[in-house]
């Protein structure tokens, strides 16, 4: 009996002890798996080709500048560019937006999708030479020395931080954006002007969003980018590259890791602490996304162009943004818009937009919700067919008793009738 009372005891608690996999199966694989796949497709997919793009067009601007454009007039013109698509942004998404007619549906999604595409590719071309212009002009201004680069990140973190615009420093691998027709062509500015209601304060708003914030965001990376030079393996490229790298991926590991613990915190803080956290969790985050650029960079220069150098460039920088395209991601390589600090609800504002498994599988469950549902409607419509043809036979078979008993009784008395 002791034996006996055991065993069952051992059983019994074996029982309850399966239950546990399966509940934790039921959450991984939407939840943690999904997170995790995300994380690994922005760190190790689509930031390296990001990388690769900024890498290649950058080398093609400044060899083709030596020709034909300075470093100041490639600021003017990727600035000018840059202007040009935030303002017109508006009227672009709603010819992006516009539905077209059934006959000439597939033709307009093909254009459409064609004239994305290359509205992208050539945005990608003027926040490059922006970026290569500002860049260059500081390096002939302030030089590269430790001060004046420690400097220009104070300032301009200070600067981003009064302004509640230090997301703005943000790229991949902390954020991806899918190219959709909501997000290929709209983007917010500074203060959220309309052009449709205030034209003046909307064309004031794109100058200030592109040439202040992002003058700003530009500076901030060269500082980082410049010390980093200076400090970290400065006589050799490849160790300063991998030193970079490992940093940078330690770094955004961390960030993601205790992402949940920092979202919890701004939930349950408000107001100006709310915001320092939020901040602090950002700049973190931002010295290891540009740890993760530099070294993809730097191993890009030593280990991947050949000896023909113009060659190398421009094979990467089409085969790196072909496969962005094929992986609906090519929106990723630019840099636009300004977002606020913050602004999101609860803890909303330190989550990093790096939803790309999770939408595949939001889909598939809209999908499958949807076919059920239709299933559900079919049936139920049919249910309701097959109860009116029972409720039309029953009455067609009642409406028949009552003629056929009718005709009956009607022959009853016919037959009770003798002639007299």
């Amino acid at each position: 009996m002791p034996h006996t009372y055991e065993t069952n005891f051992d059983i019994k608690h074996i029982k309850y002890l399966a239950v546990i996999p399966r509940i934790i199966l039921a959450f991984i694989p939407f939840q943690f798996t999904s997170k995790l796949l995300d994380a690994c497709f922005v760190l190790f997919i689509v930031t390296p080709l990001v990388v690769a793009h900024w890498n290649s067009t950058w080398a093609l601007i400044d060899h083709y500048g030596k020709f034909y454009i300075k470093p100041d007039y490639t600021f003017i013109f990727g600035f000018i560019l840059h202007i040009i698509f935030a303002i017109l942004k508006e009227f672009l998404h709603q010819i992006i937006s516009k539905k077209s007619e059934n006959n000439k549906k597939t033709y307009y999604q093909f254009i459409r999708t064609l004239l994305l595409k290359l509205y992208t590719y050539l945005f990608a071309w003027g926040v490059n030479m922006h970026w290569r212009g500002g860049w260059s002009i500081l390096d002939n201004v302030t030089g590269t020395e430790m001060c004046s680069a420690f400097m220009q990140v104070f300032a301009c973190t200070t600067l981003l931080i009064c302004t509640k615009s230090m997301r703005n420093l943000s790229a991949p691998p902390t954020y991806i954006i899918i190219d959709s027709k909501n997000t290929m062509s709209n983007f917010p500015t500074m203060f959220r002007t309309k052009g449709s209601k205030e034209p003046g304060l909307y064309v004031l708003d794109c100058l200030f969003s592109v040439l202040i914030v992002g003058t700003l965001v530009v500076v901030a990376w060269r500082g980082v980018w410049v010390m980093l030079d200076l400090t970290l393996y400065p006589t050799s490229k490849a160790l300063s590259g991998w030193g970079s790298l490992i940093i940078g991926y330690i770094i955004v590991t961390v960030t993601f890791a205790t992402q949940p613990t920092i979202q919890w915190t701004c939930e349950k803080i408000s107001g100006l602490c709310r915001i320092i956290v939020a901040d602090l969790f950002l700049f973190i985050s931002f010295l290891g996304t540009v740890n993760v650029w530099r070294g993809v960079w730097m191993l890009i220069d030593v280990y991947l162009y050949s000896d023909d150098h113009v060659f190398s460039c421009w094979l990467s920088h089409s085969v790196s943004f072909m496969l962005l395209i094929l992986l609906n991601c090519s929106n990723s390589v630019l840099v636009r818009g300004v977002y606020i600090d913050c602004e999101e609800p609860n803890g909303e504002c330190v989550v990093f937009p790096i939803q790309y498994v999770r939408l595949f599988f939001q889909k598939e469950r809209l999908k499958k919700h949807k076919m059920y549902t239709d299933s559900q409607e079919e049936e139920n419509l049919i249910y309701g067919n097959r109860k009116l043809n029972c409720n039309a036979t029953i009455v067609k078979s009642g409406n028949n008793n009552l003629s056929n008993k009718m005709k009956n009784d009607n022959t009853s008395i016919f037959n009770d009738i003798k002639p007299i």
